[in-house]
């Protein structure tokens, strides 16, 4: 069982929070004065639809998906300003992580979180509709703030799609870890144990990696099930990598 002092959540402050400049509130709310918990990992993300997608994986063919892509992407609050298309990714650490985080950020829905549990960070969001080009409503996009973790399975799930071992202390670990031994690469969603022209090698002999990442490139470069897909584990390793450097997403 996993020590408790060990527990995390995934918190994303996302692109519609930084253009009402609303960081400082949230960070205040989610400190450790009213959570008991902790930092294990921070970093500005630029969010590239590789990772967009593995993230909103469960609502591929959903009528918002598109417009969940763009909107985590910061294209539809920042289209023309893409030096402020990012969020912040952080990790929190304590007993009852992804309870406490929950509570706090309250119901996904904006109207529901304004009905149920007025004062907490989601009540500050809005629905936008989305329509098609004809003007008919298909759905309705939830642009509520924060993204948190729904559970304990989740939160590994999305830690290790948005962070590297190496964005967090190895004191602050939750999960196993492994040193990779060989070179892969990744081009035009293809596996690779060299470096390949015009891909990105993603891994390297010494690196730290997840053990779980390690595992699924083992499998998928015998062509056997995984339980990850590729485009999972290299969504990490292209965090922040120059798009003119690397063509594949």
């Amino acid at each position: 069982m996993l020590n408790k002092e060990l527990e995390q959540t995934l918190v994303l402050i996302k692109p519609d929070a930084l253009k009402n400049s609303l960081t400082g509130y949230v960070l205040s709310i989610l400190s450790e004065f009213h959570t008991g918990l902790r930092f294990a990992g921070t970093k500005i993300v630029n969010v590239h639809r590789m990772l967009a997608e593995e993230h909103y994986a469960e609502h591929r063919g959903k009528a918002f998906y598109l417009s969940l892509l763009d909107y985590i992407m910061g294209l539809i609050h920042y289209p023309d300003e893409p030096w402020k298309q990012r969020v912040i990714a952080l990790v929190y650490q304590g007993p009852d992580a992804v309870k406490k985080i929950r509570e706090i950020a309250g119901p996904t829905n904006p109207l529901a979180a304004r009905e149920q549990k007025p004062g907490c960070i989601r009540a500050l969001g809005t629905l936008v509709p989305i329509k098609d080009a004809a003007g008919k409503m298909l759905a309705e996009r939830m642009d509520n703030l924060i993204h948190a973790s729904a559970s304990d399975e989740e939160a590994e799930r999305e830690i290790k799609l948005w962070f590297k071992p190496n964005d967090i202390p190895p004191s602050m670990h939750a999960y196993p870890t492994e040193v990779c031994d060989v070179h892969y690469s990744y081009k035009d969603n293809r596996l690779y144990k060299d470096h390949i022209p015009g891909g990105i090698c993603f891994l390297s002999p010494g690196d730290v990696a997840w053990k779980s990442d390690l595992e699924t490139l083992r499998l998928l470069q015998q062509d056997l099930q995984a339980d990850n897909t590729l485009e999972t584990v290299v969504a990490k390793y292209v965090i922040n990598v120059r798009q003119e450097n690397y063509c594949g997403y």
